[in-house]
């Protein structure tokens, strides 16, 4: 009997076992199934035809799940008569106890005016669908009097926007600035007009060599003295200065001394000193006579003077350089007033160019601005 009793107990506590383990299984699923909820709202619940509306659909469930949402091309119907123009995936925001929450807003729109249900929006979480709850949407039309058609208006005309001083204020001050820009700039390009450019021209001057300019003068003296056909104390104490000083002329010219300043001896002198120097008897000889003719009134014979003259172009002739440049560069000095002027006006030249370039971006800007004000 008690062994009856005692089998009996074992089996009752294994039925009460199993019925345990299942309540608590079952209790588990359910507390699992909890963990993740979608929901599903709209806004506005109505519209007109052509208006728009968005669904916002939110997955909760536990951080680190995978949420799937139901993806939709442009313009492709949920249900017939309802399309969705646009996606907005709101992103994951954290919840308390370890849940976050996504979402993603999706814009519909309609246009036949009815009644329509918006079946449930299904989310995947880890692989397990959820459904959100299903949804209305009542599209409008416009009530149109067909009584009184009279009551019925054209199309409006296009109406102005309405002027904000603080969207126009920076295209005026800028537009203001552009035109004293511009003012003082015309005024610089007078001044600069009006400043005449000192004009510094180089002459190139093409000059004879010293050999060719003396027997130019000897030639000159020689025809002046077979013309004069005076031989006097005076027209010979002339005709030997001009002589000599073309000679002295050329000696400065050809070796480079003050041979103007110079007597007779210290020319002759200086000319022994020469790297080329050749017998300058002759030319002594020309000298004392020279001397003589102008300081102690001594009279020459006529063979004299050609023989001096003889003399000196051939004291010419041996001494001359051929290779010696023939032009000259001659730069003329300016004056500090005329300096000065010269640098005014690369300045004034500089200053307008930089507020032309100013004065351009200046309308650009301005253009850009009223541009964006008007489009």
């Amino acid at each position: 009997m008690k062994k009856k009793q005692l089998n009996k107990w074992q089996w009752t506590r294994g039925v009460l076992q199993t019925v345990l383990v299942l309540c608590a299984a079952w209790t588990n699923q359910a507390v699992l199934a909890q963990s993740v909820s979608v929901e599903a709202t709209i806004h506005p619940i109505d519209i007109l035809i052509g208006e728009q509306t968005q669904v916002k659909v939110t997955a909760t469930m536990k951080e680190g799940s995978v949420a799937v949402f139901p993806v939709y091309k442009p313009t492709e119907p949920i249900i017939p008569g309802v399309e969705v123009l646009a996606s907005e995936d709101q992103g994951v925001h954290a919840t308390d106890n370890g849940y976050v929450e996504r979402s993603v807003v999706y814009t519909l729109t309609s246009f036949d005016d009815t009644l329509y249900y918006l079946p449930p929006f299904v989310v995947n979480v880890d692989g397990k669908p959820y459904k959100s709850k299903s949804l209305a949407l009542k599209v409008l039309t416009v009530e149109v009097d067909t009584l009184h058609p009279e009551q019925f208006f054209g199309p409006k005309s296009v109406q102005d926007n309405p002027f904000l001083w603080s969207e126009w204020k920076s295209p005026f001050w800028l537009s203001v600035l552009l035109l004293v820009l511009m003012a003082v700039g015309y005024y610089l390009y007078l001044r600069f007009r009006d400043n005449k450019p000192i004009i510094a021209t180089i002459r190139i001057v093409k000059r004879l060599l010293p050999h060719q300019k003396a027997m130019k003068e000897i030639e000159e003296l020689r025809v002046e003295r077979k013309g004069m056909g005076d031989d006097s104390q005076e027209s010979q104490k002339e005709y030997y200065t001009k002589l000599t000083d073309t000679l002295r002329r050329y000696i400065e010219e050809r070796y480079g001394f003050s041979a103007m300043e110079m007597t007779s001896t210290e020319i002759i002198e200086r000319l022994m000193k020469a790297p080329d120097s050749k017998s300058l008897d002759e030319l002594r000889q020309l000298f004392q006579t020279a001397d003589l003719v102008k300081f102690a009134k001594y009279s020459t014979l006529i063979n004299e003077n050609d023989a001096n003259l003889m003399s000196a172009i051939e004291f010419i002739n041996e001494t001359k350089l051929e290779n010696m440049p023939t032009e000259e560069t001659v730069k003329p000095q300016l004056t500090d007033e005329q300096v000065r002027s010269n640098k005014t006006r690369t300045t004034l030249k500089w200053v307008i160019i930089g507020m032309a370039v100013a004065s351009a971006a200046l309308f650009v800007s301005i253009l850009y601005s009223i541009y964006q004000l008007i489009a």
